[in-house]
């Protein structure tokens, strides 16, 4: 018993470290590793959100392509994943081009 503990944490000890990344339409490779991901079943449109509360940065995986959106309050989040309807959230209150938070293309 104890060598097999041993065998699995020397095996976890050489694995390498590697974080997860996702490609973002027009940026390339983002890495997800500031982040907190959570997927989101019970949404039809939204499978995945990615939010960065630090940088109040939210990646959305919608239709099987992430999208950006920058300066997005924590509080704009929360309300989010709670809502009844992500979708309709998501399409109202975050996609729409009336909402603040499309994100600056040098960003």
């Amino acid at each position: 018993m104890i060598r097999a503990v041993a065998a699995l944490l020397a095996l976890l000890c050489t694995s390498p470290v590697t974080t997860e990344t996702i490609n973002l339409r027009g940026h390339g490779e983002i890495d997800l590793a500031p982040f907190a991901c959570t997927d989101t079943p019970r949404s039809t449109v939204v499978q995945r959100v990615c939010y960065d509360e630090a940088r109040r940065r939210l990646l959305v995986n919608a239709g099987g392509a992430y999208s950006e959106y920058c300066h997005l309050p924590a509080e704009t989040y929360q309300a989010f994943v709670v809502a009844p309807s992500m979708g309709q959230f998501f399409r109202q209150r975050i996609a729409s081009p009336a909402t603040p938070f499309a994100c600056d293309p040098k960003n």
